[in-house]
């Protein structure tokens, strides 16, 4: 994208911030031309695959790797004993959190390659190197493992009972920590005065992020590297190529920062999944620094259900005191999290304290009393999934809010009028202690309201109901937080004498358009056409920075784009100055040219760029936000169930976002549909399953885990409110990548229990459970009364 225009105008106010922008980066993709990670195959490339464990839990008797180590095309064989005496770490762990007792938060070792134990199924035990991949995988399944089965627990009730099977020994209780917040003692007080109190189970399960490639990793070690020393090149598909490279060389290999580079091309597909480095990444990069040759691993798509990180899988308790008007005065909530054989920071993070961030919303509830446990089990990890830890608060709250008002007999929209925090209260403090900036959520719902033609329902009902169909109408008012809380982020500025101007940004592209986006707003700081802008991503030689996870990209690397567009021009007005012989307080810039205030002499950007001895003008930029966004929402589904069946068809769907200043109004529908198909997916389709006797996933295909499809996804009416920009950030921007997931999971199953109350069935209603399936909601219609 580095073509020049004939003139430095033409074209530039078309694709600046607030136009629909066609998105750059899919010309390539659409053409095939792309550059994923296994579409590089260097000269020499060697193929790695996995020997898994078939069993949840046992002991790891022998290893015998000998009859694999001589069979044709075999370069390496590697068990978790080789790599402990390599020195190889195990990849850290839950960290900064505590046990009830006060004890650190506790976890098991977590290697590269299992070692002595093995604690899930599809926890990779060996790694065989060969020159392909059959021959890779002939000898992996050659490798004779002997192992001693153990009890297992794959349930968070069978971890949790006296007796359970022990992942680890610091937590014989199988807990890896626990937080309590807020004031036990004033909810209490709060719930014994209560005119209602309202009761629900909640289970939000587990899922899996399904992305359309799988993971994948391609280490080259260059020999000649640093005066022959040599160094690791990682291409990766990864959210995170800055944390990939760090963990490993600190933590796993123990190797100084700069003998690893991480790069990153297209991706398809992250959802959060792809935050953080895995044991299969590090097998790769001890492979190929050992051998010195080029190694490369793609998983397979049973690897990825066995073995990825799934996301959600939390039991909560959660209980409203409501006075006789409606007021909220209190939220009690109890929940156990699955996080998995081993407890990762982040999977401990999202279910302790980041979805608590957002547990009371858009509501301004005065008193709450919270209890999280994060619980091991013998099943793969939980970490980052689309949301993370924000749709287990919202979903929570949301039925909670429904069923209030079916308990109370409050209408539902007056219920949470009455609960809204106003926008006079801003800044407001919740009980978390977390400060949101900006919210009208009630204007905001009463837009969702028209939009999704909420009086016109009944006769839609009746139509519905003639063609023997049951119609529920459901609504979710929310927000979430955003930004993974760093708000620091680098950017370099690149004007050349060619024509082109290349920025850089550590933020990263995932299929989500963001390369799109940094363009726009280069656009509107330089007044140039979009084609003179390329924009440079995943490189760590080019610069650090946290990555794309937490719906931050835009708002902090977009926002630190502004910025260090705008020290690009300020230094170009002082280089100017020197050119015009003026003072820099004379020049102005517009649309690629310095003049001189109240003359017509000047000078073109690319030219001033051209007098510079390095032929361009160059800046290196760290900026930081002044904290999250707090985007909202107002999303209103219609479903149809056939009660002959049970089955749940979505047909109507209407939502309005706050997500402050919009830059590419098509990119952020994009996101906020493709989120809601993932919202609701969950709540009708998707879910992981392990079989509770044996430990066995159940589901390990796209045979047995049910994704939406096109036809799932209703036509979305969708509409952005831009009236309220956050005030943390220069670009007055809101985090938009999770929004429609969080707000689509609670609307849908609201909508779905609505059909049933309508219909006589309200008392079923507080059963409900995702995924709906039509098994289960046929049962649920068919339940005693």
């Amino acid at each position: 994208m580095n073509a020049a225009a004939s003139s430095p105008v033409a074209g530039a106010g078309r694709f600046g911030s607030g136009q629909a922008v066609r998105r750059l980066e899919d010309d390539a993709l659409l053409a095939g031309t792309g550059r994923y990670t296994d579409d590089v195959r260097p000269e020499g490339q060697a193929q790695l695959a996995f020997q898994r464990s078939p069993y949840p839990h046992a002991r790891i008797v022998s290893v015998d790797a000998e009859g694999a180590r001589g069979m044709p095309g075999v370069l390496a064989v590697y068990t978790g004993a080789d790599l402990v005496a390599a020195g190889v770490k195990p990849i850290p762990g839950v960290a900064g959190f505590k046990r009830g007792d006060g004890s650190n938060g506790a976890t098991a070792p977590r290697r590269v390659l299992a070692h002595e134990r093995v604690r899930f199924v599809g926890e990779p035990v060996v790694a065989v190197v060969a020159e392909t991949l059959q021959e890779a995988r002939d000898a992996a399944e050659a490798v004779m493992v002997e192992y001693e089965e153990l009890p297992m627990a794959v349930a968070i009730a069978d971890a949790i009972a006296p007796g359970a099977p022990v992942l680890c020994e610091a937590a014989p209780d199988n807990i890896s920590a626990e937080m309590r917040h807020g004031n036990a003692e004033a909810a209490a007080a709060a719930f014994a005065q209560a005119a209602h109190v309202v009761k629900l189970a909640v289970t939000n399960q587990r899922v899996a992020a399904v992305t359309i490639e799988p993971r994948a990793v391609l280490g080259e070690f260059d020999s000649a590297a640093r005066d022959g020393q040599g160094r690791l090149t990682l291409r990766m598909s990864t959210q995170m190529p800055s944390g990939v490279r760090n963990t490993l060389c600190d933590a796993v290999l123990g190797i100084p920062r700069d003998e690893v580079r991480v790069v990153v091309g297209d991706v398809g597909g992250g959802f959060g999944m792809k935050t953080g480095i895995y044991p299969e990444d590090a097998a790769v990069a001890f492979a190929a620094r050992a051998l010195k040759r080029p190694v490369k691993w793609i998983a397979e798509r049973s690897e990825e259900f066995l073995a990825t990180t799934h996301g959600r899988d939390i039991e909560a308790q959660a209980e409203l005191a409501l006075a006789a008007d409606g007021k909220v005065l209190a939220l009690r909530i109890r929940t156990h999290a699955n996080v998995g054989a081993y407890a990762t920071g982040t999977g401990v993070a999202i279910q302790l304290l980041i979805g608590p961030w957002v547990q009371t919303s858009v509501y301004d509830i005065p008193v709450i009393d919270f209890h999280f446990k994060a619980v091991m089990t013998n099943t793969a990890p939980t970490g980052a999934y689309r949301g993370a830890g924000r749709p287990e608060a919202i979903y929570t709250m949301e039925r909670l809010m429904d069923e209030a008002a079916r308990q109370t007999g409050i209408d539902r929209i007056a219920l949470r009028r009455r609960n809204f925090i106003r926008p006079e209260q801003m800044p407001y403090k919740n009980p978390m202690g977390q400060v949101y900036d900006t919210g009208q959520f009630e204007k905001v719902m009463d837009q969702g309201l028209q939009l999704a033609d909420w009086q016109g329902f009944d006769a839609r009902a009746k139509e519905s109901q003639a063609r023997g169909k049951w119609r529920g109408l459901g609504i979710a008012t929310f927000l979430e937080w955003t930004g993974g809380n760093v708000f620091e982020e680098r950017v370099t500025v690149d004007v050349k004498a060619d024509g082109v101007i290349e920025v850089f940004s550590a933020v990263n592209a995932m299929g989500q358009g963001i390369a799109t986006t940094l363009a726009q707003l280069v656009v509107d700081a330089f007044g140039v056409p979009i084609e003179q802008v390329r924009v440079v991503l995943g490189d760590t030689d080019r610069g650090d920075g946290f990555g794309s996870a937490g719906s931050r990209s835009l708002f902090t690397g977009g926002s630190a784009m502004r910025i260090g567009a705008q020290r690009t021009i300020d230094k170009g007005k002082e280089l100017a100055a020197q050119e015009l012989e003026a003072a820099a307080a004379d020049i102005d810039y517009a649309q690629g040219r310095f003049t001189v205030k109240g003359t017509d002499l000047g000078i073109d950007l690319f030219a001033l760029a051209g007098k510079q001895a390095e032929q361009r003008i160059f800046v290196d930029s760290t900026s930081t936000v002044d904290g999250p966004t707090w985007p909202n929402g107002c999303h209103v589904s219609e479903v149809e169930v056939d009660p002959l069946t049970g089955d749940v068809a979505v047909v109507a769907y209407a939502s309005v976002n706050d997500v402050g200043r919009v830059v590419n109004p098509m990119i952020v529908r994009g996101q906020l549909d493709g989120g809601a198909v993932q919202g609701i997916g969950q709540a009708l389709l998707e879910q992981v399953v392990y079989d509770r006797e044996t430990g066995q996933p159940v589901t390990g295909s796209l045979m047995d885990y049910a994704l939406p499809v096109a036809g799932t996804a209703p036509d979305f009416r969708t509409e952005m409110d831009e009236s309220t920009p956050c005030k943390n950030n220069p670009l007055g921007v809101k985090g938009v990548g999770e929004l429609g997931t969080i707000g689509a999971t609670p609307s849908v199953v609201n909508a779905v229990a609505d059909a049933l109350a309508r219909n006589g069935r309200g008392a079923t209603s507080p059963q409900l459970q995702m995924p709906l399936t039509p098994t289960r909601v046929w049962q649920a219609l068919h339940a005693p009364a």
